[in-house]
């Protein structure tokens, strides 16, 4: 798999795992980005990596500080430039190495090897078992070598928050305790239970030599939870053939699982020496356990300490798109003599994709919309902010009610959309007492005469929802409206509300509650909003719920 490295030691291992509609690797500071890198010169999102018939590509995203190609400028407006293997990646003043594949690179890095390591004649010395007691580990380390290790650790470890602060920091102190050390890496799996080198590090800094893991050992390590220890991984039957042990003339190994606070393991820490003269001992796996044990707990604290901060970005980007959805509803009610007006709207989530507006034409009606994007959420709530938009400029070119929602179906369609939405269309004539509805697929709006009879104009006419069939034209109801006489539009958040017990409140019970009040539009409409929510009681709004009620007053 190609990946990214960075040009630092400890060095990170960036798998390049392309995801999302436009099958792309995004490194920036956003969270939601492939190669998140927390750092105040990175842009939200800085550049970008894709894949064409194998071949890969970089652009640059507008960002503040620029993304580099072997120390030259990549120019936004340039689009994609093709990578070769070894490439250097600069963003803004961080540099990584493009790798093609898994293969070993002159810049040194990890790769895990796939080997044959079963063999019932080995040399291991030692195999400890991770095990806890009231939840401290058991050691029986010498107190000298326990000390110097733990307070390492805890004086390292200690205030890293950042899982790349948290894993070089590992390692760091490792090579402090066992001096003999040539290389080190620390593995973590994926949720896709993938095992990912995250940092590795070698003694001599400069050193160009891949490091060569195998995978028999460290999936061993991980699914026994032992620790591992070979005085002699060259006489040892059980690693010998191992083409990791052999390419490094590794002497002596140190092999130990990373848990997490459930107790699985999420990964590997492991240490070798090419100094035959300095092998490990049982002290010092016992020490390196005790530090696997660390190192899991603040690799834990430090993973729940990234979910948290992407919460709360994505909370704070939540609650702004909130305040920006709301300024596409109306801020207040139409003021038309004669007449009265109520609407209520609530998200299921912190943003959803019901929508209602009142649009004053030119002519003088007043077009009164409610529509329903199909789903919920951020791309619900992006389509309903489209629609929005539409809608003025449909409804802004004149013509009926079947004439505006034609065109608005017409619209949407040509926006190749994978959703649909259902919208009913009121136009009312104040001055002659009349509406004209056009229905898209909608519940049909509810009208209640002053006896109290509720009935379902353009029940007949009712079209496909908008965004399904482009050239599709859509027929409109005419409706005079006597004193007395209320108009409720409804998305099915309301009927299709559930209580705890699983039950639906249905249309049903709507038209009933409708019949039931007598009362002016803004009666009807907080009467019915009180008996929808009293229904949910302890339940949880399962969909987006809007309604607006409109009647004659006078």
């Amino acid at each position: 798999m190609a990946h990214l490295r960075s040009s630092g030691n400890p060095k990170s291992i960036h798998p390049i795992t392309l995801r999302g509609e436009q099958e792309e690797f995004v490194v920036g500071r956003h969270p939601e980005c492939s190669l998140v890198i927390d750092a105040a010169s990175i842009s939200r999102r800085h550049a970008r990596l894709t894949c064409l018939d194998g071949e890969y590509f970089v652009q640059d995203l507008q960002s503040r500080n620029s993304t580099y190609l072997n120390g030259v400028r990549v120019d936004p407006e340039g689009g994609p430039q093709p990578l070769k293997d070894q490439d250097k990646l600069g963003f803004c003043d961080l540099e990584f190495v493009f790798h093609m594949s898994d293969a070993p690179s002159p810049e040194g890095g990890i790769l895990f090897v796939d080997d044959d390591a079963d063999s019932s004649n080995s040399t291991i010395m030692s195999k400890v078992g991770v095990s806890s007691a009231h939840g401290a580990l058991q050691l029986t380390a010498s107190p000298e070598a326990k000390l110097n290790a733990l307070l390492e650790i805890t004086r390292n470890l200690g205030r890293a928050l950042a899982l790349d602060d948290v894993l070089p920091q590992v390692l760091n102190s490792l090579f402090k305790i066992f001096v003999q050390a040539d290389r080190g890496f620390i593995a973590l799996r994926n949720p896709d239970g993938t095992l990912v080198p995250r940092w590795s590090r070698a003694w001599r800094e400069d050193t160009t030599e891949t490091i060569r893991v195998s995978r028999t050992i460290v999936t061993k390590v991980m699914e026994t939870q032992e620790a591992i220890l070979s005085a002699d991984v060259m006489m040892d039957e059980e690693f010998n053939k191992a083409q990791s042990i052999a390419d490094f003339r590794i002497r002596s190994m140190m092999c130990a699982p990373l848990i997490d606070s459930l107790g699985n393991s999420m990964g590997v820490l492991q240490i070798d020496t090419v100094k035959q003269s300095k092998r490990f001992q049982q002290e010092d796996l016992e020490v390196l356990l005790a530090v696997a044990a660390q190192a899991g707990i603040a690799i834990d604290n430090a993973q729940m300490h990234e979910t948290a901060l992407r919460q709360r970005v994505i909370e704070r980007d939540l609650t702004l798109a909130n305040e920006v959805q709301q300024g596409f509803l109306p801020d207040s009610r139409p003021d038309v003599p004669g007449y009265e007006f109520f609407d209520f709207y609530r998200p299921a989530l912190q943003i959803g994709g019901d929508y209602f507006d009142y649009l004053r034409l030119p002519d003088g009606r007043l077009a009164v919309i409610v529509a329903d994007v199909v789903g919920k959420g951020v791309a619900a709530a992006l389509l309903m902010a489209k629609l929005s938009a539409e809608a003025r400029f449909c409804l802004a070119s004149g013509g009926n009610a079947a004439d505006a929602i034609s065109m608005l179906n017409g619209r949407l369609c040509r926006m190749h959309l994978d959703r649909f939405v259902t919208a009913v269309l009121v136009l009312l004539d104040a001055a002659a007492h009349e509406v004209s509805i056009a229905n898209a697929g909608h519940m049909a709006p509810l009208l209640r005469t002053r006896q109290g009879r509720v009935v379902e104009p353009g029940a007949d006419v009712t079209g496909l929802p908008l965004g399904i069939l482009e050239d599709l034209r859509y027929e409109a109801a005419s409706v005079r409206l006597a004193a007395g006489d209320t108009l409720t539009l409804y998305t099915d958040g309301l009927n299709d509300a559930v209580n705890a017990e699983g039950q639906f409140y249905t249309i049903e019970r709507i038209r009933r509650q409708v019949a039931a009040v007598d009362g002016r539009p803004t009666v009807i409409g907080q009467t019915l909003v009180k008996d929808v929510c009293d229904f949910i009681g302890q339940g949880v709004q399962s969909d987006d719920m809007c309604l607006v009620t409109l009647g004659r007053i006078s």
